[in-house]
């Protein structure tokens, strides 16, 4: 028996990196996906074909995270073609880096908008559906620099805060109706953005790392997976840090 057979995940902002990663994980489980990226463009398409090789149910769906009303309207019809919602991953995520002395008051909004807003409303697109069901697993997706901070992120990191007390506070409310909410840390992960840093900014990073590597899509996925299962049944309200020691 699969993990996750039968089931089904929303996993936003999925067409590559980490919710790619999870969403191919979730489906060799066998997890019907629905994930949800800004465009539906070739890489959607393609993820969309790579998920359906592993022969579960899967659509891809454009959407705006950062929109409460197109939030609300992709999860209705995400519930009416799959007739459950059991996983919600709240990936999408941006950066728009700066020092705060010159940071614009757009890339702050931008930043917040996209990476904690789009928790909030996802998560409450779905409250309803697994509210009725009486069961679910929500996973959002944070930063170590959420739980850390770091010099020239103070949106992205503010943002990533913002999803562990939302998480934590999630966790206690939903917990009479049997739903989870869990939050992952990941550290430096080794993704298309991170692989366009020049090498010398990543080798200084792998230095500070104990286990002096970053870590890979693969690994976050494979910890999304243990939070959206039953292996972590009585987990909730938890941040599980992926970043092999540098965050301890």
């Amino acid at each position: 028996m699969k993990l996750l057979e039968g089931k089904t995940a929303i996993v936003t902002g999925a067409s590559r990196g980490i919710g790619k990663a999870i969403a191919l994980k979730f489906a060799e489980e066998g997890c019907n996906i629905a994930f949800t990226d800004l465009f539906a463009d070739d890489n959607m398409k393609a993820t969309e074909a790579e998920i359906a090789s592993l022969g579960v149910k899967v659509k891809g769906y454009a959407s705006n995270a950062a929109s409460f009303e197109d939030t609300g309207r992709v999860v209705s019809e995400i519930a009416n073609e799959f007739g459950s919602i059991d996983v919600l991953v709240n990936n999408a995520g941006i950066t728009k880096d700066g020092a705060l002395k010159r940071m614009t008051e757009e890339q702050w909004d931008m930043v917040i908008s996209v990476n904690l807003k789009s928790v909030f409303n996802f998560t409450k697109a779905v409250q309803p559906v697994m509210w009725k069901q009486g069961k679910g697993s929500i996973v959002n997706l944070s930063s170590v620099v959420g739980v850390s901070g770091n010099a020239n992120q103070i949106n992205y990191s503010s943002s990533k805060a913002g999803i562990l007390g939302f998480t934590k506070s999630a966790a206690k409310e939903f917990g009479i109706r049997n739903i989870r909410c869990n939050a992952i840390a990941p550290g430096f992960i080794i993704t298309e953005m991170t692989g366009q840093l020049p090498e010398e900014i990543r080798k200084a990073w792998e230095a500070n790392i104990p286990m002096k590597r970053g870590g890979s899509p693969e690994e976050v996925a494979k910890t999304a997976l243990f939070l959206a299962c039953d292996l972590s049944s009585y987990v909730s309200g938890q941040v599980i840090n992926v970043c092999g020691a540098m965050n301890t």
